[in-house]
């Protein structure tokens, strides 16, 4: 897994872009990371911002949101960055920001929920593994299914 990228010469697991929504979701992917060791995370939170539209949260509410999932993250990664995106496209933020801060893949965890639930979202999953400009790690689980 730690064959180099030809484009740059980085390595899978370098700089891996760490998308986490809230603190227990944050606390469930680095975990799910960290058995895989790689040399560099940076977690993302997407603030999603409707056009035209009011927002789903307010936006002090959403960046309290994003520190206490960096937080959670830095309980398993101490030297994790962090990285804080406004967007309405979640999956377009995710690859915006892992281009610029150079990350050489993104690693998730699928959140689950039924048909409907990913009908609604647009399959943040799917999009993110079928619209990629860069490599995409879907992450296990875990033990209890979460």
């Amino acid at each position: 897994m730690t064959t180099p990228d030809d484009s740059d010469g980085q390595s899978l697991l370098g700089h891996v872009l760490l998308p986490v929504a809230h603190e227990e979701d944050a606390l469930a992917t680095a975990r799910a990371l960290e058995p895989y060791d790689p040399e560099r995370v940076t977690a993302l939170h997407v603030v999603e911002k409707g056009e035209g539209v009011p927002d789903k949260t307010p936006v002090e509410q959403s960046e309290e949101l994003a520190a206490q999932s960096y937080a959670a993250v830095r309980t398993v990664f101490p030297d994790a960055d962090e990285h804080t995106a406004y967007a309405r496209d979640v999956v377009g933020a995710i690859f915006d920001a892992a281009d610029e801060v150079d990350a050489s893949a993104v690693a998730y965890r699928s959140r689950g929920g039924n048909r409907l639930m990913q009908f609604l979202s647009g399959d943040i999953s799917l999009r993110l593994a079928t619209t990629a400009p860069l490599p995409v790690i879907a992450l296990p689980q875990g033990d209890d299914g979460e």
